[in-house]
């Protein structure tokens, strides 16, 4: 008698990039509308909090809210304060224990994992247990923005210092195919563009600089009143952390890469445009189906 054969084991690995994120939810429904879904899910950072959603099954209720966003809704959501990071952070997870996830990794309806970097020592750490919410808060501590967090006598940040792209935890949490999502594959360049494109843009950076605190507000100047076009302190955070992102992603990769890899193009989304979820979904949702081609050559859908 022929065994049959053992369908593979199908992973997603859901990348960094702050709000350039919600082009996340757009790749999932692209694949689902291909039939393609993920046996296992993880995450870094951003990527970390829309795969918990996924994996909780709370993704249409997600999607909702993220997709009626506006500036005055994330303002909301922030508390700024000066120790470990712009914010704390805990505003916005507490909304999201009350309205989406609150519960144990393990009951969650998709084996899922999320990266963190122990800042004490600089290993990656994979958060594959315990609760879903600390696990999401760890992983999205980009350092200056938001305060680290203690996680077992571990003081964590960011997962996109170590693994922007988590291919290693999904061919870890069992995927024999994995298909990665990288939103910084277009974005070098983007936040240190020259003074006429920066201008367009300054609307948006007054926005948030009327929103933060006096002692902030000084290290935010108005680009209009700045002699010498230099960027703001958020346009030189965010270069910097593409720059770093961008490249070790690319070395990751080449370690260990995926076997398909969807690439939305978001270099016109900032780091702190989560109110432009529509554009970033209907970025993702291009790019999943550009990428469809090479899905279905590994024999993913239909």
């Amino acid at each position: 008698m022929v065994p049959r054969r053992r369908k593979p084991t199908l992973g997603l690995a859901l990348g960094s990039g702050a709000a350039r994120g919600w082009a996340h939810i757009g790749v999932i429904r692209a694949l689902e509308t291909a039939g393609i879904r993920p046996d296992v899910i993880c995450g870094t950072s951003i990527g970390a909090l829309v795969a918990a959603a996924y994996a909780a099954g709370e993704l249409g209720r997600f999607e909702s809210w993220v997709a009626q966003l506006k500036m005055r809704d994330v303002l909301t959501l922030m508390d700024f304060h000066l120790n470990g990071g712009m914010l704390k952070g805990e505003r916005l997870m507490s909304f999201f224990q009350r309205h989406f996830i609150d519960c144990p990794i393990d009951a969650l309806h998709l084996p899922f994992a999320a990266v963190a970097t122990d800042l004490h020592t600089g290993q990656e750490i994979w958060l594959k247990e315990g609760s879903t919410t600390d696990a999401v808060r760890a992983s999205i501590a980009l350092p200056g923005l938001f305060s680290p967090v203690w996680n077992n006598d571990r003081l964590l940040v960011d997962g996109g210092l170590v693994n922007p792209v988590p291919v290693s935890l999904a061919r870890a949490m069992g995927a024999d195919i994995v298909v990665a999502v990288d939103l910084n594959a277009d974005i070098l360049g983007r936040h240190t563009a020259p003074a006429t494109e920066q201008r367009i843009r300054s609307t948006v950076g007054s926005a948030w600089r009327a929103h933060l605190p006096s002692a902030l507000s000084a290290f935010w100047p108005d680009i209009e009143e700045e002699n010498e076009k230099l960027p703001s302190l958020i346009d030189t955070l965010s270069a910097s952390i593409n720059i770093m992102q961008v490249r070790i992603t690319r070395s990751r990769m080449a370690g260990d890469p995926a076997d398909a890899v969807i690439t939305p193009r978001l270099a016109s989304l900032g780091l702190l445009d989560f109110h432009r979820a529509v554009q970033a979904m209907e970025e993702g949702e291009l790019a999943a189906r550009a990428a469809l081609p090479v899905l279905h050559q590994l024999g993913l859908g239909r």
